[in-house]
């Protein structure tokens, strides 16, 4: 199994290991690499502010502020000297980083600045907290731009641990992860799970990133996964994959894996040569307001109710009963579009 891979090799090479994929694991022979790693992987992406209005010295200063709005959009707090090579040219132009920043303020929206620190302080707790499932790192070992984070964000790295262990141990308990995806801004709501596409998973609370995070640390990274089901009344996350989910306005699932986390089982399903796969509907509601397409998915979901397509929920799960409901309500699909059938 996944879990006797992983401790087969990090017995008898004596360093721990990161699972990667299934029947996969990643052993690091520099300690920093690995956590830069990990870091990496419970991460979110994150853009900097735009510039909302003109200033003659930001203006003026581009060239060396942009680096300073990039390491600050990326890390969630101000540089140290050494940490960016246009430190010399901001000092003299500005007289100091905070003062420089404080042009990059005004000429920003402050709000978007604060989140974005919030966000990588939030980034640091995930990633401590699944730290310690598989071997909390000394803060020795950790990258030196790493433990500046920690001491900007929490002042020192046994608060920060604490503050990780509330956040890992809130996981493991099924009424909070409950409550948490009921209150989820993005994603499908069903009685027992949160369906959410990658694109999505930036958004979620602390608390269900780590639920994942553990299944993730358990069973390394699926490829091709584009839906993370997260279930709500047992310890279970499964990874789906759907290929078309862009261009199929119900696209069929390919394949899942499923990792369950009271017993460290792992089952895998595949469905690329079944007649009647599963297939999703309300697309809109699995991303963020931001994904591309997502107002086409809406749309179509609003054309689906009005025909009475959603009526019996039980059957439609499938593309042979959702074909024959189409067929008996006399509508097809076009694209995202509901047509009358011929």
């Amino acid at each position: 199994s996944q879990s006797e891979l992983t401790a087969w090799v990090s017995g008898v090479l004596d360093q721990p290991c990161v699972p990667a994929a299934p029947g996969v694991v990643y052993v690091f022979r520099n300690p920093a690499l690995r956590e830069r790693f990990l870091l990496r992987r419970y991460g979110r992406l994150r853009g900097q502010p735009k510039k909302r209005w003109s200033d003659e010295r930001y203006d003026e200063h581009k060239g060396i502020l942009e680096p300073l709005m990039s390491f600050f959009a990326e890390r969630g707090r101000l540089p140290k000297v050494e940490e960016l090579d246009e430190t010399g040219a901001i000092v003299e132009a500005f007289g100091s980083i905070p003062r420089a920043f404080n042009v990059v303020r005004t000429v920003t929206d402050k709000a978007e600045w604060a989140k974005i620190t919030e966000d990588c302080k939030e980034d640091i707790r995930v990633y401590l907290a699944l730290g310690r499932i598989t071997g909390r790192p000394r803060f020795s070992d950790l990258p030196p731009e790493v433990q500046l984070d920690v001491r900007a964000f929490f002042g020192a790295y046994t608060k920060a641990c604490e503050s990780a262990d509330e956040l890992l141990f809130s996981a493991g308990d099924k009424d909070l992860v409950h409550e948490a995806c009921r209150r989820s801004p993005v994603g499908k709501q069903t009685p027992t799970a949160l369906y959410v596409h990658e694109s999505g998973l930036g958004a979620l609370e602390p608390i269900l990133r780590v639920y994942e995070g553990c299944a993730r640390a358990f069973l390394g990274v699926v490829e091709d996964t584009n839906v993370y089901k997260l279930h709500r009344v047992k310890a279970q996350v499964s990874y789906l994959s759907y290929p078309t989910f862009d261009k199929d306005p119900h696209p069929p699932a390919h394949d899942t894996v499923v990792a369950n986390l009271d017993e460290f089982r792992v089952f895998y399903r595949n469905y690329s040569e079944s007649e009647n796969p599963p297939i999703l509907h309300r697309k809109e509601e699995l991303v963020p307001e931001s994904y591309p397409g997502r107002e086409k998915f809406a749309r179509l979901t609003a054309q689906e109710e009005r025909a009475g397509l959603f009526e019996d929920t039980d059957i439609i799960g499938f593309r042979r009963q959702w074909s024959e409901v189409l067929e008996e309500r006399g509508v097809a699909l076009r694209g995202h579009r509901l047509v009358r059938s011929r």
